[in-house]
């Protein structure tokens, strides 16, 4: 790992967040049909600041959000550098895209995704810097084809830089979006890495680039597929209470929503991630052979 990292190899990293967060916008315009994002930009008090990309009710997306923030400060809040006392007097810059999209059709997953970077600098010390990103498929009625669809895209995009690689990110992201209070995994999963700096840095970018970039290939195929199969009302209460267990990873577990929020982030931006609607139910349990009850089958670890 090479410790040096230059402000201009900053610059290039956020010129290419700010470029991917414009392709996934344009392309799920074009494939909704209808909505568009709307963009709010915003600057924060202690430094930094992002631009927040909102649809709502389009003719497939009922709300998603696209974010890029770069963000900084002169030190980390304690409760960060609790964990990580080799940051703690050091400034910093956080900077990522982060996406979630919510379909109206209980029949196309909700799907997650994010790539980030993290540096912390000291004069007379080497920077301390490592990547982080994934994505993750969040289905409500799946189907095989989808899912291997899914996982054969993140295996493609991992398989340049080594064998070992997709299954120890597949791995690391079921274990990380796991609902310790429900037993049970908050979909099908994907990819997650974090804390990545064990290569040279242009390797280092160049692993989050083509996970970012895979997003796309990975999910929109999946959405044309399934984004006219008809549905009732049935299908869209199950759909509310399944976004129910989303709310409660995100606010509950989610290490970059505890995150931004500790570092005086923008709240409507770490919050976009969570669903229009959705609806909690006591002691609910789908009855015995039905399509809702076969979604628990899904939801553990799996080699698809």
């Amino acid at each position: 790992m090479s410790s040096d990292v230059a402000s201009d190899q900053v610059e290039q990293v956020k010129a290419y967040l700010l470029a991917l967060q414009d392709n996934i916008c344009q392309t799920l315009e074009l494939v909704d049909g209808k909505g568009h994002f709307e963009e709010d930009t915003w600057q924060r008090a202690e430094g930094g600041g992002g631009r927040s990309r909102v649809i709502k009710n389009g003719a497939v997306i009922e709300q998603g959000g696209v974010n890029f923030s770069h963000v900084n400060g002169e030190q980390l809040p304690a409760s960060a550098t609790a964990s990580r006392p080799e940051l703690a007097g050091r400034s910093f810059q956080a900077m990522g895209v982060s996406l979630v999209i919510h379909p109206h059709n209980p029949y196309v997953p909700t799907s997650h995704a994010n790539v980030r970077f993290f540096i912390a600098e000291k004069p007379g010390e080497d920077p301390i810097w490592w990547f982080g990103g994934g994505f993750d498929l969040t289905p409500f009625y799946p189907f095989r084809e989808d899912v291997q669809h899914w996982h054969s895209i993140a295996k493609k995009a991992c398989a340049p830089y080594g064998e070992d690689v997709y299954p120890t990110y597949k791995k690391w992201c079921d274990e990380y979006f796991y609902l310790k209070h429900r037993g049970e995994t908050r979909g099908v999963g994907g990819l997650f890495f974090d804390d990545l700096n064990d290569w040279e840095f242009d390797s280092c970018f160049g692993f989050m680039q083509a996970v970012g970039n895979a997003f796309l290939d990975a999910y929109v195929p999946i959405v044309e597929r399934r984004k006219s199969t008809a549905y009732s009302q049935r299908e869209r209460e199950f759909q509310l209470y399944r976004r129910g267990r989303y709310v409660e990873f995100n606010l509950v577990w989610d290490r970059g929503t505890l995150f931004g929020l500790q570092t005086g982030g923008r709240t409507e931006s770490i919050l976009m991630s969570m669903p229009p609607l959705a609806r909690w139910e006591y002691g609910y349990q789908p009855a015995a052979g039905s399509p809702e009850a076969k979604l628990t089958d899904w939801l553990k670890p799996a080699d698809w």
